[in-house]
């Protein structure tokens, strides 16, 4: 049975052994590498997959598998693979390896989306598929259950964009005023500025410039319950202020030092999504939209008052525009709304019924 010894030098060496036999050593700095590798050898010296191994929970696994995700793929690879944990329940992270099946696994993938986009969940699926095969490499599982556990078909009523219209956000703030002050100022800041939620958690006020526009400077982003890291396009960007907004950001860095945070809570704390939800009846007055089509508002209304797509693309902090182009195929084109002026007013100057008819032929 595999087992590990401590030596005089502090460090651990691994021992494999079936039944008498001495299948070899091998020292490490750590104690659980030292037994992973024994125990990996006596499996190989078996032929087959480790019961017991199998037998250990994903909450237990997870930790050694992230850690040797960022010793083996790409930095960016492995930040989306460290978010891993954060996105399963407890009592998945209960469950044995070697137990889990694509039923359950699909039960997650479905939960999941009714909080993410496909997109980010079809990410979390990806990694939880890595961590699995690296079970399956390490003979603790003998197959994965991710790959019987495909994406749910994406619905074709789903509606990945519901921005307010103007009008709408203005209603919206002055709904919310009557009973949070601050937080109306933090919804009309988002529906102008356009920067994500975890972006805004993270929005310092040093990140106000006056110069040569009133702007933010977006550096960083923090995600509920996680460190603080680089934004999504992992590069800083600036988003000009609005007039309507430049009010709203001197109250909100009021009184406050340079490297306090610029929106937070009502008491001056962290931002939180629930918290705000409760505090402004969000499910009531957001009028069935998520806290990030704020950010969708915000890019209809600069492409509508004719700010160019390229600019809008890097207000967002887009990494292409075309990402930014499905704002435009939203709004519909300028070739569109031309034709609608058409139609609206009875066709082009000059061209007679009859015509039209000899034409239709």
């Amino acid at each position: 049975m595999a087992f590990v010894r401590k030596t005089l030098a502090g460090r651990f060496r691994g021992v494999a052994k079936s039944g008498r036999v001495s299948l070899g050593s091998k020292t490490f700095d750590r104690r659980r590498d030292a037994l992973a590798w024994a125990g990996q050898v006596e499996t190989a010296s078996a032929g087959g997959t480790d019961i017991r191994a199998g037998r250990m929970t994903v909450g237990a696994l997870l930790p050694v598998w992230v850690e040797h995700r960022w010793e083996t793929v790409a930095e960016k690879t492995a930040e989306t693979d460290a978010e891993l944990p954060g996105h399963l329940s407890a009592a998945f992270k209960a469950r044995a390896v070697g137990a889990v099946t694509p039923a359950e696994v699909s039960a997650w993938l479905t939960r999941m989306l009714k909080t993410y986009s496909y997109g980010a969940v079809s990410r979390r699926r990806d990694s939880l598929s890595a961590f699995f095969e690296w079970c399956v490499r390490d003979r603790r599982i003998e197959r994965n259950p991710v790959r019987a556990a495909p994406m749910p078909k994406r619905q074709a009523e789903q509606v990945e964009m519901n921005p307010f219209t103007e009008t709408e956000l203005t209603e919206v703030v002055k709904q919310i005023r009557t009973t949070s002050e601050h937080f109306a100022d933090v919804v009309l800041l988002l529906g102008w500025c356009g920067v994500r939620w975890g972006e805004a958690r993270s929005l310092r006020v040093s990140d106000v410039q006056q110069v040569p526009v009133p702007a933010l400077r977006v550096r960083r982003s923090q995600s509920e319950g996680k460190d603080v890291k680089t934004t999504k396009g992992r590069a800083a960007r600036t988003v000009p202020l609005a007039n309507v907004a430049v009010p709203v950001v001197e109250r909100l860095a009021s009184g406050k030092k340079a490297d306090d945070l610029l929106i937070t809570g009502p008491r001056g704390g962290q931002l939180w999504n629930a918290r705000f939800r409760h505090l402004t009846d969000w499910s009531d007055l957001g009028r069935g939209r998520r806290l990030h089509d704020l950010r969708h508002t915000a890019a209809c209304m600069w492409l509508s008052r004719g700010v160019d797509l390229a600019t809008v693309s890097a207000w967002l902090g887009h990494s292409t525009v075309t990402i930014t182009n499905e704002y435009l195929h939203y709004l519909g084109t300028a070739a569109d709304r031309a034709a609608l002026v058409l139609l609206n007013d009875g066709g082009a100057p000059g061209v007679r019924d009859d015509e039209q008819e000899t034409n239709d032929d």
